[in-house]
């Protein structure tokens, strides 16, 4: 898969002598309704027998759009994680298009001819509440206005579960409560983050419960404070483990929110190494225990119950 990053104005390097299947949106998490959406247009393209290319952005629209800083932006997928779960979807081409004040202020006819055109689209395939610009004139219902026949236009339906639409914002709102497996049925896939292993303050390995300290992009999003069974990826190998996103409450108050991951059945020295864990349970939520000799009596049953759904995976 070519990846390819345009900053407006989009060039004419840009523009494939062949056309393409050209399939529409942020896509944060590449859950299974933008599967959806990517699945049909990967049809399309092998039914025209032309590449299957997915334009998307650099940034949250947000960030523009409502002024929201930058910086404070949790993606489901980041750039790197967009570019492994699209590749894994069959995808030719990825476009990251640069979202500048300049592409915002596009009107409806101008993003049409400049890049739907422009990128030389034989079919344009996106969900049925893709945007491009105000959504009263800019939607999938006025596309065929714009496009004026130049290319064919493919409506994806809206995708359900449990009677809700699948929705960014909506695993958004599980992660941070910390429904992972509810977050990882709507994404079709177990959620994942990265990070590096970092030093922390060694008390787990007085407990009996070493952990490895996880310093995670600010630009990820981590599930909420809980006690959670998850993998870890590191040296090529996944290990089973457990893992806390909290504030370690037993030892003190006022302690700053922290990623520790208990690994089963490895010692290894670790720190600095690049990490992917692998979000797949939620045990618990975080409890303030009388003390140490409580909290390890605890864990041990975490433990449990983690290696028995790890094995139940099997």
């Amino acid at each position: 898969m070519q990846v390819i990053d345009i900053h407006p104005p989009l060039a004419p390097k840009y523009r494939l002598e062949q056309p393409v299947v050209l399939a529409l949106g942020f896509f944060d998490g590449v859950h299974r309704g933008h599967q959806a959406v990517i699945h049909q247009a990967k049809k399309a393209a092998v039914a025209a027998h032309l590449p299957l290319a997915v334009m998307t952005f650099d940034i949250h629209p947000a960030v523009i759009y409502q002024h929201v800083p930058a910086e404070s932006i949790k993606y489901l997928s980041p750039r790197q994680r967009k570019v492994e779960l699209m590749a894994t979807l069959g995808v030719d081409l990825l476009y990251f298009v640069h979202f500048t004040p300049a592409f915002a202020r596009l009107a409806p006819q101008a993003f049409v001819d400049d890049y739907l055109v422009g990128l030389h689209a034989h079919t344009v395939v996106a969900g049925f509440d893709y945007t491009y610009g105000p959504k009263t004139v800019a939607n999938m219902q006025m596309l065929p206005e714009y496009a004026r026949g130049r290319f064919e236009i493919i409506t994806v339906p809206e995708h359900v579960a449990d009677g809700e639409k699948i929705s960014s914002s909506r695993i958004r709102a599980a992660l941070d409560t910390g429904a992972i497996d509810t977050a990882n049925a709507l994404l079709g896939y177990a959620y994942r983050t990265t990070g590096e292993v970092v030093h922390g303050e060694a008390r787990g390995r007085t407990l009996g419960f070493p952990t490895a300290n996880i310093d995670t992009p600010m630009a990820q999003r981590l599930p909420g404070i809980g006690i959670y069974t998850v993998r870890m990826k590191v040296g090529g190998r996944w290990v089973g483990g457990m893992a806390s996103v909290g504030r370690n409450v037993t030892f003190g108050a006022g302690r700053a929110v922290t990623l520790e991951i208990n690994l089963f059945d490895f010692n290894a020295d670790i720190y600095g190494e690049p990490v992917v864990v692998e979000w797949l349970h939620y045990l618990r939520g975080e409890v303030k225990f009388a003390g140490a000799d409580a909290l390890i009596t605890q864990l041990k049953h975490d433990r449990e119950a983690s290696l028995a759904w790890l094995a139940g995976q099997h």
